[in-house]
């Protein structure tokens, strides 16, 4: 990965001092600063930083999609000594694309995918995924100015007042499943570890820099949900994935990489239904079923 030009010691210190109960918060003060967005610490050290399209109205299908759903764009930075290395993936509509990525190839930070996610999205929204190596700042401060060219919102919002109600068996999804999601924004989240240890370039990819199997729930009334997320595969897994979403009635909807130097090699299978929720469940287990993940690996 290439290397950033450090930023200097007063434009850090000039970050720091507009904020600085954010900035001794911990050591992501200034990223939160340069990024014009704060974040959460995962375990592991990882610093995340959820970018929700919240600006942005798609449907799919006749269903407004919620922007934790299917809308949420990242970047997530993990300690290297007194550096550090970004990941992410940034939710774009087309015209966004090409400023956005010009000002991050000439700040340094590398494009490892650009494509869809889902079809039939109006309008249509684009997932380029970054990454880069170098000092954290100066690589938050990189994509700042590469998303300020979209509209993506940089600011901190207000914390809702709570959680809206998930109108879906979340015991039922989480039973079936084998797993424990999290609601957040009207979706039911669940993060799914493989169970290899993940690395790019040397360094470990945790589930928090997008190494996990997604899935998300969104109801839609009447004991259904819109589901979409990505299986993380390696390429033994692909056939008999799709083939069991498949025969589920679950759409493929792309299957592609987000990552260059990875071991294992990993592909990304993303995914869309919108039907009755336990139905879908059964359909996403039976492709869970055919992945090494940590859980199934757990219980040996």
């Amino acid at each position: 990965m290439t290397k950033l030009t450090s930023l200097s010691t007063a434009a850090v210190l000039t970050l720091t001092l507009l904020n600085p109960a954010s900035a001794s918060d911990s050591r992501w003060g200034p990223v939160a600063q340069a990024l014009g967005k704060s974040g959460n610490e995962m375990p592991g050290g990882i610093y995340r930083v959820g970018l929700p399209r919240s600006d942005l109205k798609v449907t799919l299908d006749g269903v407004e999609l919620k922007p934790g759903f299917a809308l949420g764009s990242w970047v997530a930075f993990e300690p290297m000594g007194n550096e550090a290395m970004v990941m992410g993936d940034l939710v774009l509509t087309e015209t966004e694309i090409a400023p956005v990525m010009k000002k991050l190839i000439d700040s340094g930070i590398e494009i490892t995918a650009l494509h869809n996610h889902l079809l039939r999205a109006n309008p249509a929204t684009f997932y380029m995924h970054v990454s880069g190596h170098g000092q954290a700042a100066t690589l938050a401060h990189s994509l700042h100015d590469a998303l300020a060219l979209s509209k993506t919102p940089l600011m901190d919002a207000p914390a809702p007042a709570g959680q809206p109600q998930i109108d879906l068996d979340t015991a039922m999804i989480d039973c079936g499943l084998d797993a424990h999601g999290q609601a957040t924004g009207g979706v039911y989240q669940l993060s799914i570890p493989r169970a290899e240890t993940i690395k790019d370039n040397g360094m470990t990819v945790p589930p928090a820099m997008g190494s996990a199997i997604a899935i998300n729930y969104q109801p839609t009334g009447n004991g259904k949900a819109a589901i979409t997320g990505d299986f993380v595969l390696t390429v033994r897994e692909i056939t008999p994935v799709m083939h069991a979403l498949k025969d589920n009635g679950i759409e493929v909807t792309a299957l592609h990489s987000h990552m260059i130097n990875e071991q294992p090699r990993l592909f990304f299978m993303h995914f869309w239904a919108n039907d009755d929720a336990a139905n879908l469940t059964k359909g996403l287990r039976a492709a869970l079923d055919k992945v090494h993940r940590q859980e199934q690996v757990a219980k040996k």
